[in-house]
């Protein structure tokens, strides 16, 4: 079982949006979807030359970029490309979608099964990029609020810890644990088109490509085609939206058997300061006056539960989900794996953590807390990864490849920690790990001269200080020829924290708590943007406008404020001597100085520094850029 990722909402991702001009858009969409509109005309947005852009910046700043498909091409190559020839490429694969073969991999399960995941093309990944930036916020506003994964601003921590609120705080402690078979490739195609068209999105040719999609041959390992009638394939960048779409219903459903169960004459619901819906009193009278079952779902992705407050409610909700899933969805649950946990009892495990109530012993009145623990699986997983990751760490053959084997095996240890310090009993369950691998790692170290003081600094620099920070109070650190070894077992336990619900990428005020405005004239970023240098590449255009970001705006030699018309984008390293488009390359700066780090005969010269009239440290850059460009450096 492979660790899951405590994905953080990157703040880049709305930054795109707003490079791009496209926010308002979104904004809007969102909005009119809350209001219950109808969708019209949506491929003119999708087929928009800033839309695609924005496809382009999000996807090459993931690694999956770098994966090929079954053409063998991948962002590197459509980087490449003149951005005006690119841009008229992707929209006339639009206006005629046909998806190329979605290549088909195999990867490895813990339980020593395989996990199927499809690679589309780069080319179809862009495309399904801009349908899934449109999408998004008109499927988001429609979206169950407790439904977690694969979304924006949400993540599994949030999930955990309304897992841990309703077993704590709500006392509901039976768990209904449905495992769908295959979801991923038993999704119903005809039902999905169903379900988003239910959600407003009326736009046909945009289904239609949707559709054709779903639809996409894929090239299995052995080299035959195959054409699916039914699933989206598990790689694919619109996939997680789509299982999104189909199981909200499934959400809705539920909440509708009593979080938001329609009242003749509901109460007006009470706001607590971080912003949640307190239902407590409209609650209270449905015990009274009804006989509704009182169950919540957490759903991440397929993965999902259902809380209830007593077994004959859990039972029926079992049954009722197992047939609703089946006849609304044709969904088959695995009987197995499916079951229903007594929290007072069983651990019920999600996301990696195992989780049940206990007693307090002393409390007047009986009250229950959460226990919680890493997975039996995950722990399993841990110390073989780290085992792993030990054995490469001891190879002294080359001092830097073993530098390189303690960076990632502080990583890994690192990484295991950030994802469970949510469970209460992550101390304990460290320290278990670490004891059974504490006698060879401690063993090890020792014979290759590992000591537990610091003698020399090692090459790890900021690295190196901020592991201390965090780990150095620790007896159990190590260090080896000066870098810090990360101790197994030196963790404390987090609370996890529920989702900010004023957190809202989709509106003025919700992208005011996760990050302030630009802090340079938006107008110029999308001046840059609509303006784009006759026949440069694609990744030129991107980068241009990344790198004004970056700088805030200012000349990367001098520190004035760049303005429209006086923006020179620099190659550091000229093409002419094999430098390139990429970002670690260029450099924004005025027309002076460009004209001053390219000039070659003396008038030229005495006349650009007379205009700058650089101080000793700008001056140092100018000869630095000088030097790169092989052109002496001014006196």
């Amino acid at each position: 079982m492979p660790h899951p990722k405590r994905r953080k909402p990157k703040v880049s991702d709305i930054r795109y949006s707003e490079y791009y001009d496209l926010q308002k858009t979104f904004d809007r969409l969102y909005r009119q979807s809350q209001e219950g509109n109808n969708f019209y005309g949506l491929m003119n947005i999708i087929s928009s030359s800033e839309n695609i852009m924005l496809a382009v910046r999000t996807i090459r700043s993931n690694a999956g970029s770098r994966t090929p498909g079954t053409d063998g091409r991948t962002m590197k190559n459509l980087l490449k490309m003149d951005r005006e020839k690119f841009i008229v490429l992707i929209q006339k694969q639009m206006a005629n979608y046909k998806p190329h073969c979605v290549r088909r991999v195999e990867i490895p399960k813990a339980n020593g099964g395989k996990r199927p995941l499809g690679i589309p093309t780069i080319v179809d990944r862009v495309i399904q990029q801009c349908v899934k930036q449109v999408l998004e916020p008109i499927c988001e506003a429609k979206f169950y609020y407790h439904s977690y994964g694969f979304r924006p601003d949400r993540s599994a921590e949030n999930a955990i810890a309304r897992c841990m609120q309703l077993m704590q705080n709500a006392n509901m402690h039976y768990v209904v644990d449905v495992d769908i078979k295959g979801f991923f490739d038993n999704v119903w195609h005809s039902k999905l088109i169903r379900q988003l068209w239910n959600m407003g999105i009326r736009d046909k040719k945009l289904l239609s490509i949707v559709r054709t999609m779903l639809k996409a041959p894929i090239q299995l390992p052995n080299g035959e085609i195959e054409i699916p009638t039914k699933g989206t394939p598990q790689g694919g960048i619109l996939s997680p939206l789509l299982a999104n779409v189909v199981l909200n219903e499934l959400d809705q459903w539920i909440s509708s058997q009593w979080e938001t169960f329609p009242m003749h004459n509901p109460y007006k619901p009470y706001y607590r300061k971080n912003g949640s819906k307190d239902n407590s009193a409209q609650y209270a009278r449905l015990r009274k006056t009804s006989k509704l079952k009182n169950i919540f779902i957490v759903r991440y992705a397929d993965d999902f539960k259902i809380f209830c407050r007593n077994i004959n409610d859990a039972n029926k909700t079992y049954y009722a989900v197992t047939k609703w899933l089946k006849e609304r969805l044709h969904l088959e649950i695995s009987q197995e794996k499916s079951k229903i946990i007594n929290l007072h009892n069983k651990y019920s495990e999600f996301l990696g953590f195992k989780l049940k109530v206990h007693k307090k012993s002393k409390a007047e009145k009986v009250k229950w807390t959460v226990v919680s623990h890493i997975s039996d699986k995950v722990k399993e997983k841990a110390i073989q990864d780290i085992n792993a990751a030990f054995k490469k760490l001891l190879d002294t053959g080359n001092e830097m490849k073993q530098y390189q084997a303690i960076t990632k095996y502080n990583a890994l240890i690192m990484g295991l920690h950030n994802y469970y310090h949510l469970a209460t009993m992550v101390s304990e369950d460290f320290n278990n790990i670490e004891w059974k691998i504490g006698r060879k790692v401690k063993h090890q170290l020792k014979r290759q001269g590992a000591t537990k003081s610091l003698k020399g600094r090692g090459k790890d620099g900021k690295v190196k200080d901020e592991i201390e920070k965090r780990y150095g109070k620790s007896k159990r650190v190590w260090y080896l020829r000066g870098h810090i070894i990360v101790p197994v077992g030196y963790v404390r336990t987090h609370n996890a924290l529920s989702r900010d619900r004023a957190i809202n990428r989709y509106t003025e005020e919700g992208r005011k708590k996760r990050h302030n405005n630009l802090e340079m004239d938006l107008r110029i970023m999308l001046w840059l943007m609509r303006n784009p240098t006759i026949g440069s590449s694609v990744e030129y255009a991107d980068n241009r406008i990344a790198i004004y970001s970056a700088q805030k705006g200012k000349c990367a030699v001098t520190g004035t404020e760049l303005k429209i018309g006086e923006i020179h984008c620099h190659h550091i390293k000229p093409r002419s001597k094999g430098g390139t488009d990429n970002y670690r390359n260029l450099i924004l700066i005025t027309e002076p100085v460009h004209k001053l780090i390219h000039a070659t005969r003396e008038y030229t010269i005495q006349r650009y520094m007379e205009v700058i009239n650089p101080n000793a440290k700008q001056m140092l850059k100018i000869n630095e850029l000088r030097t790169e460009a092989g052109l002496k450096s001014i006196a």
